[in-house]
This record gives structure tokens, sequence and C-alpha cells, in this order.
């Protein structure tokens, strides 16, 4: 039996660039890091004295006898892409929701890769995870979504992701004093709006509006070194990155109308109204989760006035995929 822990992950700053129809035309960076919520994935192969091959764990239950029949996507597409013989028995679960904004069904993805090479006796490296996964969700389920969510998965941390228009990326872990990092954590609140949606669907859109928003997204790829900056001069007070942020949300909000909603507005304005210094949605948008920046004295503030919402709190991870549990031997 293999069990799998692979952490879910916030998006500062770039998001959007790091989707191919835009990377690899402009090239992309983003600033984003792994937090200490997961989704653990146990696998082991299935004794063959049951009518199905495979048994799949989710919010729902599937018995199939061919993978092809599995009708989750991600584990169809990770059986048939890894070319599994054996029956498999695979469970998920999760710290949070799916369709959330944090990169939940990346962190499924990459996790489900490494149970199936561990399984196997297998080595992989973070970056091969990574590349992988985004093959997989890219070009074998063809979602439509970026490549900073299978990275920050596979490898953790705090980091700059380069994309580069050769389909190639760069990992540079953010280097700051542990004072400066606990300064930035502290003035992080993590919301759930309750509201569920297709992320692909929203990230559709905001694809096919590329062309039309080459000037914000070219200001959201540029506000990952300003951001970078801001963190690394110790001297600059901490609250101009959340006054970026909010900046990087009023450009975001522009990419397509379905980024953001009616009760979103009001969610984020009330937050603005309470003490916040900026936010954003996280993810494609269309719900899930609020990033919110705000001064730890006006937190309490701000969850008050947001009482309705739950509110999550979390730190930043730096170890990535990882395998907690291996007996190969299913002992």
């Amino acid at each position: 039996m293999i069990i799998t822990r692979t952490p879910f992950r916030i998006s500062l700053f770039g998001g959007g660039t790091d989707y191919p129809a835009w990377y690899r035309e402009h090239g992309g960076a983003v600033l984003a890091t792994a937090i200490d919520k997961f989704c653990y994935i146990t696998c082991r192969y299935l004794p063959p004295f049951f009518e199905h091959k495979h048994r799949v764990v989710y919010s729902r239950i599937e018995n199939v006898r061919r993978h092809e029949d599995i009708e989750h996507p991600a584990v169809r597409a990770v059986l048939g892409w890894a070319g599994c013989e054996q029956g498999l028995e695979i469970h998920h679960d999760g710290d949070l929701p799916a369709r959330s904004g944090l990169g939940s069904s990346s962190s499924f993805t990459v996790g489900l890769v490494h149970a199936l090479a561990a399984l196997k006796g297998q080595y992989t490296t973070k970056e091969q995870l990574a590349k992988n996964a985004i093959h997989i969700e890219q070009n074998i389920i063809r979602e439509n979504v970026g490549s900073q969510d299978q990275i920050l998965a596979a490898f953790g941390g705090f980091n700059r992701i380069e994309f580069k228009r050769n389909d190639t990326f760069e990992v540079s872990p953010i280097i700051l004093t542990k004072d400066r990092l606990q300064e930035l954590q502290s003035h992080l609140m993590l919301c759930f709006t309750g509201l569920s949606r297709i992320a692909s669907e929203v990230a559709k859109s905001k694809i096919e509006n590329f062309k039309k928003r080459e000037t914000e997204l070219t200001q959201m790829g540029e506000m990952v070194d300003i951001a970078v900056r801001i963190l690394q001069t110790t001297n600059t007070p901490i609250e101009e990155l959340g006054k970026l942020l909010h900046q990087s949300w009023l450009y975001k909000r522009q990419l397509s109308d379905m980024v953001t909603t009616p009760e979103i507005d009001s969610i984020y304005e009330a937050a603005m109204k309470s003490g916040a210094t900026g936010g954003k949605i996280l993810g494609a948008g269309g719900g899930g989760f609020l990033l919110l920046f705000v001064k730890p004295e006006l937190q309490s503030q701000v969850r008050n006035r947001l009482k309705d919402l739950i509110h999550v709190p979390f730190k930043f991870e730096d170890s990535g995929s990882r395998v907690v549990l291996y007996q190969p031997d299913g002992l």
C-alpha cells in the first residue's frame, strides 16, 4: 500500500500567464506558494477475488472491470497513461473541497502519478512529477488548465516560477528572512465563499479573451517581480504587497465576465470596508476561496463582517508531494 500527500496552493501574482496559450507566445511568470492543506491518495493492488478489477473511492465509489470505464477523468487518464495492467484500489481524501481555486485537481493528479510510480518501485523527481501531470491534464484530459498548479503541488515551497516559450519552466524559491516570511503569512486570510464552479469553463472564457486582454496579462505578469522586490526590501511596508494584490484583482476581473459575480463583489467590498488592503478570488475565478491581505490587528473585524464564510488558517508548505506510507508488499 502507498499513501501520497500532496499540497494545495495559493497563487499570489501572475496567474493567467501560466497558460500555454499565453506563455508560448509571451513567456510568463507566477509568484505562488504551496500550503499546509493536502490531498491524500491511497493506492494498492487489488486482490483478484472480485467481479471488478478497479475500485476508485472519492465522493463516489466506482467498481469497474476496465480502466476505460472509470468516470473520474483524472483517474481514467492516469491509469491509461501509466499502462496499468493489474487491478488497483484508489482512495482520495482532501483537507479542503474540490473546485475551490486551490489547484486541487492538479494536486490529485500529481499525487496519483506519484503513488503509481511508488507502487512500481520507481523514484520520480519533482520536476518529472510536474511534467507528467501537466502532460496528462493538458494533452490527455484536455482541460483548460495552466501549468503552475502541477509544479507547486510537486515541488512545494514559496516560488517564482518562470514559463518559457519553449514549454520549459524554472522554479526559483523566494529567499526571505524568517521574520519577513512570518510577516507575510500573518497578513493573509483564507475564506471559503461556498460558491463552487467548473474551473475549466472559467479558464476557457479567459483563454478566448487573451488577444483582447494582452495589456492586462502583461501587467499581471510584471507584478510578479514587483512583488518579489517588495518582499525582499525589508524596509518597504508589507502593506504595499496588499495594495498590489488589489490592483492585480482589478486586472484579473477584466479577463472574463466569469471571473467574478455580484455575490463575490459584495463579499470583497465588505472585506475592504472592514480593513482589508487587498485580495483576490483564487484560481480561475467564479467562486471558491477568497484570499485577503489584512493587517493582523484588523483581522477580527474582517472575520466578524464575513462571519457567514468559513475562515481557514494556513501556513506555507515546503516539501511538495511526498510518499508518507510505503508498503509495496501491502502488509
